[in-house]
């Protein structure tokens, strides 16, 4: 994967693992030198004060977690992989706080991680009931021939409920239900607001985590995932796969979610739409894949407008309009788009960007305002990919297709379809 290698930044050693000093050493002097440098406007002044507080021990610490709160995600990040360092319990208990929205799992995608909300996934054993409700991302599953299976994915939910601990879960994910190719979600969705007293402290929420060979992924048969958002109105994160049948509606208010991930083969535009029409005031990441016309996806650049120029959702900082066969459209839009002001994360992968749109890209200077740009899995050359590396970025790009002339848009293809 290209991380910027030909442009290093000051803190690459440390991100990528080299660390200063222990935490627990001791300068003494120079706490509030650090401070003021920790409220510098410049990002980079606050980057270089972030690393030179850990030689102030416990005060130094403080400055590092009060960082997690940074407005900049680049010095968050890196007050996070430096706390990470510790298992002291004012630490864990600080990563545990901005541990669901950190979404760092995003980026890069690892088609083969295990993880949901930072949380490591582990299915549900009803002999060892719930251990941890904090630390693991609990997943229900079916077994993929039903005959085997005596319980159905509402009866898992129910009885997932009914542990000692469900009251403590704060991360829950839902496999494969019983021929999800048949049967929607919508008897999930009744069971989890049926057990919304139960779930009380609910977090993050994943409906529809299945590989390919458990169901293709535009096989998968969704419901109108809008009475999860009124049954749980403390929820940070909810991701759904699977667009058929995928709906919010009516459209409501939310005032907690701070995610939404919505990954589909073909995401239908009255589906977009009435995403478009919620009220969220705390997204922060919002990551659409939009697929293929093959298979339903009748999205266009038009209904993406009212994120793009009319701000509906103005806290975001995570923006993915990912798998799309419309990525060129996407980055003629971008570059007049207010939230170039505002986000640390453009994620156009998996879609069809080709070299000419990605030169707007390139020639637009507020993409240097962007902390991580995915470009992994497009039509890029290496030449263009090249020029995207000299810029003060982070970019992704693991992966570029080849043009297929069996495809009928300039031979480009969403690599997420059926």
């Amino acid at each position: 994967m290209s991380n910027n290698h030909n442009h290093p930044r000051d803190f690459d050693s440390v991100l990528g693992g080299n660390f200063p000093p222990p935490i627990d050493s001791v300068v003494l002097g120079g706490v509030e030198g650090i401070k003021r440098r920790l409220s510098n406007p410049v990002v980079k002044t606050r980057v270089v004060a972030l690393l030179e507080a850990l030689n102030y021990g416990e005060e130094g610490l403080d400055l590092v977690i009060q960082s997690l709160r940074d407005e900049s995600s680049l010095v968050r990040r890196l007050a996070y992989k430096i706390l990470t360092r510790s298992t002291a319990p004012n630490i864990q208990q600080a990563l545990q706080a901005y541990k669901p929205w950190v979404l760092a799992e995003r980026l890069p995608r690892n088609k083969n991680q295990q993880m949901f909300a930072n949380r490591k996934m582990v299915d549900f054993d009803p002999a060892t009931g719930i251990a941890d409700p904090i630390n693991n991302a609990y997943a229900l599953r079916c077994e993929y021939d039903s005959s085997h299976d005596e319980k159905n994915m509402a009866e898992k939910v129910t009885e997932l409920s009914n542990d000692p601990n469900a009251g403590k879960l704060e991360a829950l994910v839902i496999g494969m239900w019983n021929e999800p190719y048949e049967n929607s979600s919508s008897s999930i969705i009744d069971a989890l607001v049926e057990a919304k007293n139960r779930f009380t402290n609910l977090k993050a929420l994943f409906i529809g985590d299945m590989t390919g060979e458990d169901c293709e992924i535009s096989w998968i048969i969704q419901s109108d995932i809008s009475p999860i958002l009124r049954a749980y109105p403390n929820l940070e994160i909810l991701q759904v796969k699977g667009g058929t049948h995928l709906a919010f509606n009516p459209p409501i208010r939310h005032d907690n979610l701070k995610a939404l991930i919505v990954e589909t083969g073909g995401l239908s535009r009255v589906t977009v739409d009435e995403i478009c029409t919620m009220n969220l005031p705390a997204l922060e990441h919002l990551e659409i894949w939009f697929g293929s016309a093959n298979y339903g996806g009748d999205t266009w650049i038009e209904n993406v407008k009212p994120i793009l120029e009319d701000l509906i959702f103005p806290n975001l900082n995570y923006l993915g309009l990912c798998n799309s066969e419309f990525t060129d459209e996407i980055a003629h839009a971008i570059v007049y788009s207010p939230l170039l002001d505002s986000i640390s994360v453009l994620d156009l992968s998996m879609g069809t960007l080709g070299n000419d749109a990605a030169q707007v890209l390139l020639d637009c200077p507020k993409i240097n305002n962007l902390d991580m740009l995915n470009l992994d899995d497009n039509f890029l050359s290496t030449e263009t990919l090249k020029k995207f590396f000299k810029l003060d970025v982070e970019v992704f790009s693991e992966e570029q297709k080849e043009e297929d002339e069996d495809y009928y848009i300039n031979g480009r293809y969403c690599s997420v379809a059926e």
